[in-house]
Formats: C-alpha cells, sequence, structure tokens
C-alpha cells in the first residue's frame, strides 16, 4: 500500500490495536473485517503509515475461511469459467481468497446450461470427481419429435458406453415438433459429448439443461448468477 520505510505491517498494526496475536490479526485482515482510510484491506503484510486510519469492523471474530463452494446457473453459450459477477441476493461479503483457486469440479459443455459447481473444497471435489459413480445428475432435455421407446433405450444404453455408470430416461412431455426429456445420470463426466449422445440414439438434441447434481437444485439461482454453497448443504 505504501513505500514508506517508516510504515509497518497491517498485522502488526492490527495486533497493537487489538491487543491480541499477530494470528489473530491475520485472520481478521483475512476475513475482511479491516479498512484502512475506508478501504478493505485483505493482505496481512500490506503496509500503513502512522497517520493512516485503520479500523476494525464492529462484531470481527478472527475465524479462518473455510473453503469456499459456488454454484453457477450457467447460460449456453457462455464459457465455463469463473463468473465475475457477484454472488446472487444482493450485498454480501465476498473475500479474494474465497475466490483464487477455485476449480471447476462439475463441467458442463459450452452449449449446455444449468447447475456448475466450482470448489476450493478437496472433499467436495473427490464426492463429485472420485466418486462421481454414486451421484446422481438430473437433466432436462428437448429433442425433435417424438422419441420413441427404443430411442430412450439406447439412449440410457450410450450413456452407459460413454462411461456413465446408469441412466434413465423419460418423456416428461409431448410435442409434434418437439419432446422433451428427463435423464437422471450417474457418473456423469464434463467430457460426455452430449450431442453425439443423443445422436447415438437417433435423436437430435435442442437443449440440454442440468437441474441438480445429488441433493443440490437449480432452482432459485437465476441464469447467468452464483451463489455460495451453505454450510449445511450436501451433494
Amino acid at each position: 500500500m505504501t513505500d514508506d520505510d517508516t510504515a509497518i505491517r497491517l498485522a502488526k498494526r492490527v495486533a497493537e490495536l487489538l491487543c491480541c496475536s499477530r494470528r489473530e490479526a491475520e485472520l481478521y485482515i483475512e476475513g475482511g473485517w479491516v479498512q484502512v482510510d475506508g478501504r478493505v484491506v485483505e493482505e496481512p503484510p500490506a503496509r500503513v503509515r502512522s497517520g493512516q486510519a485503520v479500523t476494525v469492523a464492529p462484531g470481527a471474530r478472527p475465524q479462518p475461511i473455510p473453503p469456499a463452494t459456488l454454484l453457477w446457473n450457467h447460460r449456453a453459450g457462455d464459457p465455463i469459467a469463473l463468473p465475475a459477477d457477484g454472488p446472487q441476493g444482493g450485498p454480501q461479503r465476498v473475500l479474494r481468497r474465497q475466490l483464487a483457486g477455485q476449480e471447476c469440479v462439475a463441467p458442463l459443455e459450452r452449449a449446455a446450461s444449468g447447475l456448475v459447481v466450482f470448489t476450493q473444497d478437496h472433499r467436495i471435489g473427490r464426492r463429485l470427481v472420485e466418486e462421481a459413480a454414486l451421484v446422481e445428475h438430473e437433466f432436462n432435455a428437448e429433442v425433435r419429435g417424438r422419441p420413441s421407446d427404443a430411442a430412450l433405450r439406447d439412449l440410457a444404453m450410450g450413456a452407459r458406453s460413454l462411461g456413465c455408470t446408469a441412466c434413465k430416461a423419460s418423456v416428461s412431455s409431448h410435442g409434434d415438433d418437439v419432446s422433451g426429456l428427463r435423464l437422471a445420470v450417474k457418473g456423469w463426466s464434463g467430457g460426455l459429448r452430449a450431442e453425439r449422445w443423443f445422436r447415438d440414439a437417433g435423436l437430435q438434441l435442442l437443449a440440454l439443461r442440468r437441474i441438480r447434481i445429488g441433493r443440490i437444485p437449480l432452482a432459485g439461482l437465476e441464469p447467468g448468477r452464483w451463489r455460495f454453497l451453505a454450510a449445511h448443504e450436501r451433494f
């Protein structure tokens, strides 16, 4: 923040201000509780001069920041990348360290839409990647025409041949031009090419939308927006 030779580390200044340990001071700063001249600073090594105003928010707690998981409603055609906008639901504290090092562990093809998961938590990564065979993904699909029972069987068998461990396919709506399908798939891989999967079953895929992963639904999340996975939620 400054190159002044008389400046000291922000963590040292906060420790002096609150009469706490250096580690507790670092936790206050990393938690986004500390402002320097009215601006939040999250880096404990930042240097401050004696004349700068350092304040700590009321109710601040020196607690470690747990790994964050983001749930994103991907819009078809958008890049599969960490969204730049803030979370859905109005102003809330979002820390830099909550966005750093996020890994997409439940990707979609760019042409598909719906629920995508980014996480810093290795336990969630293991659940959705290494234990993918146990986690069910629910999709809504739109296809051209009216699919036959044989096409639905081929769709389920095709999913298994492409690496999925289970697939149930059923018709959710009929139309002369477009029909809706519901798919429940275990062992879903981001590398699975949906258009080829449907084409091999004799179906023309028009749209694919993931609406649930395990016990986490897409419901309530607006297109293009994201939210944090709550502490009580489990896949």
